[in-house]
């Protein structure tokens, strides 16, 4: 047995939205399947990978008028020395940290704004 696939389309193009709506529930319940699920699935997901993101670059772009308290900022945030510290402040914009936390993130980004740098998080 052919299915006749232009024959189904043309059914399809005279038929109401009801009778449509119809036909979706009748194939769902035949076939155990959910035309919906998919397409809110995705969606949700999309929502939610932009609405949350899980792990930021913590960027410092401008070091302000504060250097030095940027810089002891720096070695307090990364651990680094005093000569790393000031190589990552006088290079200015330049990434302090990758993939970290949004809390851990957010606090670094405070401690240096307290200092007057300015910071991104990516």
């Amino acid at each position: 047995m052919a299915l006749d696939v232009n024959a189904i389309v043309d059914q399809l193009k005279e038929s109401s939205i009801l009778e449509l709506n119809d036909l979706v529930k009748a194939i769902e319940e035949e076939f155990g399947v959910s035309a919906a699920a998919p397409v809110a699935v995705a969606g949700a997901a999309g929502a939610d990978a932009a609405a949350e993101k899980d792990s930021f670059t913590v960027e410092l772009s401008e070091i302000g008028q504060e250097k030095v308290k940027v810089i002891k900022a720096v070695r307090e945030i990364t651990g680094l020395g005093l000569k790393d510290a000031k190589g990552l402040v006088d290079n200015a914009p330049s990434a302090l940290k990758e993939d970290v936390a949004k809390d851990e993130a957010e606090e670094m980004k405070a401690k240096l704004e307290e200092v007057g740098a300015v910071v991104n998080l990516k």
